[in-house]
């Protein structure tokens, strides 16, 4: 299938598709690459129709049962749903352990439903390099809500909060007690933060720990004047507090949308988005040059063993690199 035909079946709607689309996308191959620019830019007119949420939370806080549940609550009431979890990679083989669709398995076999694990890579905090390239295919594909779940709480959960338009933190109800151990930038980037497994003999303990993280949220500096971070419980087992969580993200989304920061945040996420890109073909071009790369490693070294400082080295790898 050449990119035209990828891209009419694309956006038509076809899953198998997007499928493809996305492992074109993240293929390192040259001429893939070049297939992958020809194909964005064909789709991007026709992106960008979704509401895109992030979520987040420490392993076993019940991410995946909270965004099955989530899903399926969104399919009934006429959604299409993409989920694009971003899995560690192996160290080995640089693949995803692609664990997300064992773990969704009522979700993964709806028809309007779609989910794609995709390895990290080496990309900052984990998060995986080609994600927003994803998004907009999924957008193009025809899909209303895109989920992009990220592994464990540090750099990754800022990166994606800079890529959607609704970041969830999770919590387990004992969070209160290990308040000290959740990472303020986090914190701040949150726009609703949901204490899952609130359920049976956990409700009471949930509750204080919704006491404890509002009176900790009034502390920092709100990322929106005009937004109070709701601490929301919800039961993914027993489905409970889900309709309430989608009420948030809608009166949020619907909120932006008025004052029209919904669509200036998309535009400073698009030029942010190309910095990064800059960035980092820049250092892929710092390494491709082998007398780069030569000096690159004598300054590792020369670092290691504290022959000169970290900054010297940069500047001398900048300088060789500005001769080029």
């Amino acid at each position: 299938m050449n990119t035209k035909q990828l891209s009419k079946s694309l956006l038509s709607g076809q899953r198998k598709a997007l499928a493809k689309a996305i492992t074109l996308i993240e293929s390192k191959n040259h001429n893939h690459k070049k297939e992958a620019k020809t194909l964005l830019e064909s789709i991007l007119p026709h992106s960008g129709n979704s509401i895109r949420i992030g979520i987040s939370g420490v392993p076993g806080v019940g991410k995946s049962t909270l965004i099955e549940t989530f899903g399926m609550f969104l399919i009934e009431q006429g959604y299409k749903v993409a989920v694009l979890a971003v899995d560690p990679s192996s160290h080995i083989t640089g693949g995803s352990i692609l664990g997300d669709k064992t773990r969704m398995e009522i979700l993964s076999r709806q028809e309007n439903a779609f989910i794609r694990p995709s390895p990290s890579g080496d990309s900052l905090g984990g998060v995986a390099r080609k994600t927003r390239e994803s998004i907009f295919l999924c957008e193009a594909n025809g899909y209303d809500v895109v989920i992009v779940e990220t592994v464990g709480v540090g750099q990754s959960e800022v990166a994606v909060a800079s890529m959607v338009d609704f970041f969830l933190l999770m919590q387990l109800p004992n969070a209160g007690d290990e308040l000290q151990g959740i990472k303020r930038g986090i914190m701040e980037v949150a726009n609703a933060i949901v204490i899952n497994k609130a359920d049976k003999d956990n409700h009471q303990r949930a509750s204080l720990s919704k006491k404890q993280l509002e009176n900790a949220l009034h502390i920092l500096r709100p990322l929106d004047n005009n937004w109070i971070v709701p601490v929301l419980l919800v039961s993914a087992l027993e489905k409970t507090g889900i309709k309430e969580l989608w009420n948030v993200v809608n009166d949020y989304v619907k909120m932006q949308k008025k004052s029209g920061y919904f669509y200036a945040k998309r535009k400073k996420q698009a030029k942010d988005w190309m910095w990064s890109v800059v960035m980092e073909g820049l250092k892929d071009m710092l390494f491709l040059d082998e007398d780069i790369s030569k000096i690159s490693k004598e300054m590792e070294k020369a670092v290691e063993n504290s022959i000169t400082t970290p900054s010297l080295a940069a500047e001398k790898i900048l300088t060789a690199f500005k001769k080029c």
